[in-house]
């Protein structure tokens, strides 16, 4: 589908007609149309394996346009499925690569719906990066509330869970290094090599540089959070098992003694107590008194 920009205005255009280098356009282009798009804009090979199979959000400025290249990591979305669109901006055009995008379908939706004036291609890119990353604080305080709540839970569990720690560390460091990526192409576009976008617009693309900095701020104290966690839980698996090896330690104090028992008493040699009528309950005794002498003095130095 392509769009043109007239008095300000975004209008259906004829995809058949030739550009007119007087206008501005909007130009959505899906997998059937990639062919023609190569032709139109001679994108060459690199550009088309990068709109193909790029996985990193990057910005590449060529002589005479920009290119963008944008990887939405999973979980960012319902439906936990990354999702990547490469944008294509020169004087009089900017092309969005892609088969199917809600947040560009809704904005273009609300734009016929209810027209903005004075829209303009930067106003497009500024719009399309606004709505993307608008919600992901929320996502972000979601993650929080779900590592807050695994912490509260982690205590009470008798099972290793040290893989969520690890998922939740892979899922970080992914959106890390995707906010990391995105601050980087708000700044490149700040910088404005080709002179593609107006003085008053950049301001629009040092807001979102700043939405960025403190997302990337944000998953990055995550991270730490994460880890925080993680450690006290270790903490507690520590004390665990420092109280089931204390249980054992005082067992076997107690058996001890009563081993030193059976020992004396399983020798080869023919001792008094062995006539004695009450040796067998002297044993007997002794050990049961050993026994519980043995525990009182763990009782009372509170070694259990």
């Amino acid at each position: 589908m392509r769009y043109s920009i007239q008095d300000g205005v975004l209008t259906i255009d004829d995809e058949q007609a030739a550009m007119d280098e007087n206008k501005q356009y909007l130009w959505i282009i899906g997998t059937d149309l990639l062919t023609a798009a190569n032709v139109a804009l001679s994108l060459g090979e690199t550009l088309m394996r990068e709109i193909q199979t790029g996985d990193a959000s990057t910005f590449e400025s060529h002589e005479g346009f920009d290119f963008i290249t944008l990887h939405i990591p999973a979980d960012l979305f319902a439906e936990r499925k990354s999702h990547r669109i490469c944008l294509y901006l020169k004087e009089n055009l900017v092309a969005f690569f892609c088969d199917h995008d809600v947040v560009l379908e809704k904005m273009i939706s609300d734009q016929e719906t209810e027209p903005q004036k004075n829209i303009s291609l930067a106003k497009i890119i500024h719009q399309y990066f606004d709505r993307v990353t608008f919600d992901d604080s929320l996502t972000l305080k979601r993650i929080e509330q779900e590592i807050s709540a695994m912490e509260e839970t982690l205590g009470e569990s008798k099972k290793n869970d040290f893989h969520l720690f690890t998922d939740y560390r892979k899922m970080l460091l992914e959106l890390k290094v995707y906010y990391e990526q995105l601050l980087e192409i708000f700044e490149a576009i700040e910088q404005n090599e080709n002179g593609l976008i107006g003085l008053t617009e950049l301001r629009y693309f040092r807001i979102l540089a700043g939405r960025a900095n403190r997302l990337y701020n944000g998953v990055s104290n995550l991270r730490d959070y994460v880890t925080q966690v993680r450690e006290a839980y270790q903490t507690q698996m520590d004390i665990n098992l420092n109280s089931v090896m204390k249980v054992f330690t005082v067992i076997t104090s107690i058996f001890f003694p009563l081993t030193l028992i059976v020992g004396w008493y399983g020798m080869n040699l023919r001792m008094p107590e062995f006539g004695w009528r009450y040796g067998y309950l002297f044993v007997i005794c002794l050990s049961a008194a050993t026994a519980i002498g043995t525990l009182l003095y763990f009782k009372r130095n509170k070694w259990f």
